[in-house]
């Protein structure tokens, strides 16, 4: 198992990626940059590849949806070159709210766009010459505008062909498509005793269809770290994280992680958060989320227990350990936990 972090991207990027350059020292083995509607990944990813030798360094995610396939090829391409092959593509559909809100695009095909977009980057690192129509028409044909493009292949020579992708999906379709196509899978509000009920049937029925070349299905999950003898208190600092995408990550309906949360069993509690956080009343819908939910999405407590968490992310299948160190030594908890992986 490897040990991942998130990069705080709500603060100052450069302050951020110095911090988890540092953990590189620690046995930090990979780090992931989120985007939302914030500060763009790539930039900061690029960043990162000049601060640190050996650890990989992902996307979590870029949506397939403001990029075209070409452009998101391109830029995993161009990490991959300055990190000396370090890149980890993480894609995802993203949500209606983002995509339409943020970017003006219609959320429609997400599945679609993402398998189409996996099997461009991957023909297109292989230096094809793309001729595609799907989705994505490559070149534009006539009929649709198109006067001068012609069939292309990549002009510069990528450092690997098979840089790996990891897809972020939750709904079981996609989780599907992800077994079946990805070389990585990243869930979001994962809890690993509750994963084989909601997830199990879709992820094998995936790994029927999966190619024997891509090997194992790689799974990112984990949480908020800290150990000591009054660490579970730090359970409490996930709450507002699980109320924004329980409770505002989409309108009533259309909240994936709102489905995730029914469908591990908090049916009631999960319908509380988000009529509080949609009404504006974050601190209730924090205050609502379940304790079970904070303490089994979290490695928090004395060290036995932490380490018993680790065995539960293992057991259920997570080959990357993706944690948020809290505390005063970051350091410390890095290399605490990856001594015992």
């Amino acid at each position: 198992m490897e040990l991942s972090m998130m990069l705080n991207y709500a603060g100052d990027p450069r302050t951020a990626a110095d911090e988890a350059a540092a953990l590189e020292s620690a046995g930090l083995d990979a780090v992931w940059v989120a985007e939302a509607w914030g500060f763009d990944s790539p930039t900061i990813m690029g960043y990162l590849a000049a601060r640190t030798e050996r650890m990989k360094i992902g996307s979590a995610i870029v949506n397939v949806y403001s990029r075209t396939p070409a452009l998101i090829a391109q830029t995993a391409a161009g990490l991959d070159a300055l990190s000396g092959g370090r890149a980890l593509l993480g894609l995802g559909a993203s949500g209606p709210q983002v995509i339409e809100g943020w970017h003006g695009k219609p959320y429609d095909k997400p599945i679609g766009r993402t398998r189409e977009t996996v099997e461009l980057c991957r023909r297109i690192w292989r230096r094809e010459t793309i001729d595609h129509h799907g989705i994505t028409d490559m070149p534009l044909p006539p009929e649709k505008g198109g006067r001068h493009g012609k069939p292309l292949k990549m002009l510069t020579r990528p450092v690997r062909a098979d840089i790996p992708v990891y897809v972020a999906s939750l709904g079981p379709a996609n989780v599907r498509m992800t077994a079946e196509i990805a070389d990585g899978w990243l869930p979001t509000l994962f809890i690993p005793e509750k994963a084989q009920a909601v997830w199990g049937s879709a992820l094998a029925e995936g790994a029927a269809r999966r190619s024997p070349e891509l090997g194992p299905l790689q799974t990112v999950a984990g949480g908020l770290l800290a150990i000591g003898e009054d660490a579970a208190a730090v359970r409490d600092l996930a709450r507002p994280q699980i109320a924004l995408y329980v409770g505002g990550m989409g309108a009533p309906g259309k909240n994936f992680y709102n489905d995730l949360a029914v469908a591990y069993g908090y049916e009631e509690q999960a319908r509380k958060i988000q009529e509080l956080y949609l009404s504006g009343r974050k601190r209730d819908a924090a205050a609502a989320v379940p304790d079970e939910f904070c303490e089994l999405m979290t490695l928090c407590g004395p060290e036995g227990y932490v380490r018993e968490r680790v065995e539960a992310f293992r057991a259920a299948g997570v080959t990357m350990l993706n944690v948020t160190p809290v505390g005063p030594e970051p350091g410390r908890l890095i290399e605490t936990v990856k001594s015992w992986l």
